[in-house]
């Protein structure tokens, strides 16, 4: 296009918040109150990390910055998709944490709203901005200032069977082309050679935007690029190489059927990792997402956020410098099963010397975020039902993209 939509600069202005489906009910930890911090040195914390197996290591670094920063924190957990709308609804109620783990795409929705301390004069003098990947830093940084750090980081590759692979004589797809060989060769009897989430959430998105990325194409260009990747999916499926029942599938549900040997080849995340590792039933490895033109991937993970209402915000900002000295965020993100954020630890920590972890780590390079304003979980949503009505065959890709854009365009525009 001669006049192409310019995300890096849209990014700077203005970004969004959508989050995927969680359980139910918040989960109290720590103890303490629920209307903000109330000792002279006490810290109120909400996350969403909720996950028994990460309990230890969240205990532990809270420990830590007890210790080393001289504060008592307070901890309360939610469920995934119950944080972000606690926080939108505790500033009305004045019912509001002084720091917080959020989901890097929920920056841009309290930003506008003003609900995050400008942490842009801290991070100057602290001098750290510059040792994390670009992707992660970007996503708290909105019209030119800085609100966030990031906590950790993730995004998507491609997780293969080794010993399918090995018996079908396939090596690991690096193209599309060779993905849908690759896929076709695999499918026998129950097996499928490909899953992924194609749910009808920000889930199944997350996982469809690094096929509209690697066209070249944004969503400014959807009704092409988003109906070539579209194309791209529905053929899998048309070969009897992708399951229909994929439109129904989150990532754990992807990844289940993965573990269970009905696919041999799937989109995922690090977080399966420990799943993975214990199970021994299957042989895998991880390979990054095969490219059209370009390679992408989705980035995801949480960042670190100082409630505008906290009056502790010089304590709170200790808190988050002491939880990013490398001895303390190695051992912190070990113990989570989390990557860094940060570009000069990626030889550092259990990533350095575990190869599937590197993978995801240096693929960091090419995951970039969903930052796309305001308006994005409209446009998300747009995409989903494109995504679920090219692949159940309610609609072609072309004509399901078509529509998807008439929705995305009038969004993109500021």
């Amino acid at each position: 296009m001669s006049n192409r939509f310019d995300r890096r600069s849209f990014m700077r202005i203005s970004g969004s918040g959508v989050l995927a489906a969680g359980l139910a009910g918040p989960l109290t930890a720590c103890g303490g109150s629920e209307s903000g911090s109330s000792g002279s040195n006490e810290l109120i914390w909400w996350d969403y990390l909720v996950e028994e197996a990460r309990q230890p290591g969240i205990k532990a670094l809270i420990a830590d910055i007890e210790k080393q920063v001289g504060v008592k924190i307070t901890r309360r957990s939610f469920p995934f998709a119950e944080l972000e709308p606690a926080i939108i609804k505790g500033a009305a109620s004045g019912d509001l944490p002084d720091i917080a783990i959020v989901d890097n795409t929920s920056m841009n929705s309290f930003v506008p709203q003003g609900l995050l301390t400008d942490l842009t004069d801290r991070v100057k003098e602290w001098g750290q901005s510059k040792a994390y990947y670009e992707g992660p830093w970007n996503s708290g940084v909105i019209d030119g200032k800085t609100y966030s750090v990031p906590n950790n980081s993730n995004c998507l590759c491609l997780y293969y069977n080794t010993e399918m692979l090995e018996a079908a004589g396939v090596e690991p797809p690096k193209t599309w082309d060779e993905l849908a060989e690759a896929a076709k060769k695999l499918t026998k009897g129950d097996t499928f050679g490909f899953a992924m989430s194609a749910i009808k959430t920000e889930e199944g998105v997350f996982q469809f935007e690094p096929f509209l990325w690697s066209t070249g194409g944004d969503l400014d260009t959807f009704g092409t690029d988003g109906a070539k990747a579209l194309g791209f999916l529905k053929e899998l499926v048309d070969a009897g190489s992708m399951s229909k029942q994929s439109v129904g599938w989150t990532q754990q549900d992807a990844n289940t059927q993965f573990v269970s040997g009905r696919a041999a080849m799937q989109i995922n995340g690090p977080w399966q990792l420990p799943a993975l590792q214990e199970q021994t039933k299957v042989k895998w490895g991880v390979v990054p997402i095969p490219i059209d033109k370009e390679p992408a991937s989705c980035l995801g993970g949480e960042n670190w956020v100082i409630l505008k209402t906290s009056g502790k915000a010089d304590q709170c900002w200790k808190a988050i410098v002491r939880s990013q000295e490398k001895t303390v965020l190695a051992k912190y993100l070990d113990g989570l099963g989390l990557l860094p954020a940060r570009s000069d630890m990626a030889d550092a920590g259990k990533w350095a010397s575990d190869p599937t972890l590197k993978v995801f780590v240096q693929e960091f390079a090419n995951a970039r975020p969903r930052s796309y304003g305001p308006n994005y979980p409209q446009m998300s949503q747009a995409m989903a039902e494109a995504l679920q009505a090219s692949l159940t065959g309610s609609s072609s890709p072309q004509a399901a993209a078509r529509k998807a854009a008439s929705a995305i365009t009038p969004k993109l525009k500021k």
